[in-house]
């Protein structure tokens, strides 16, 4: 396996609610819903699935909770947000501010507001409509590139 990583798909309840949270609320690019074409059935999933195309040719992803599960051939779990966090960094604490605030605007549900962390970032977490944890994050030894 090389050191990378392509598509990282989310689980989600409702996914026209949590496209227009991305899309909409946070201002991701997105084309929108594809493949409802795909029917699926109780055994085999559907194909609706949402997509954004995020720098560096890494593709975000959203699809239904009980597709996935199908797709991956496991039962549907109880979402647990505290498995993992998606980290978003930024060039200063006033963005870190900013998009805490669009997300929470949008109807993320803020976990831990933003302040200064012990080994030098400032940031703060927020949960998206399913519970998927975000960090915004500003590291003070790191430029972002647009």
């Amino acid at each position: 396996m090389k050191p990378r990583l392509n598509v990282i798909t989310l689980a989600v309840t409702d996914l026209e609610k949590a496209l227009s949270f991305y899309r909409d609320g946070l201002d991701l690019p997105s084309q929108g819903i594809i493949g409802t074409e795909f029917k699926g059935d109780a055994t085999h999933p559907s194909g609706a699935v949402a997509f954004f195309e995020l720098q560096g040719g890494l593709i975000f992803a959203l699809y239904p909770r009980t597709e996935l599960a199908k797709d991956a051939s496991r039962e549907p779990g109880t979402p647990n947000s505290t498995e993992f966090s998606l980290g978003y960094a930024v060039n200063s604490k006033e963005e870190v501010d900013a998009l805490l605030q669009k997300a929470e605007a949008a109807g993320a549900v803020m976990t831990a507001g933003p302040h200064d962390r012990p080994w030098g970032i400032y940031s703060g977490y927020f949960e998206d409509l399913d519970g998927h944890l975000w960090e915004v994050i500003w590291n003070p030894g790191l430029e972002v590139k647009d």
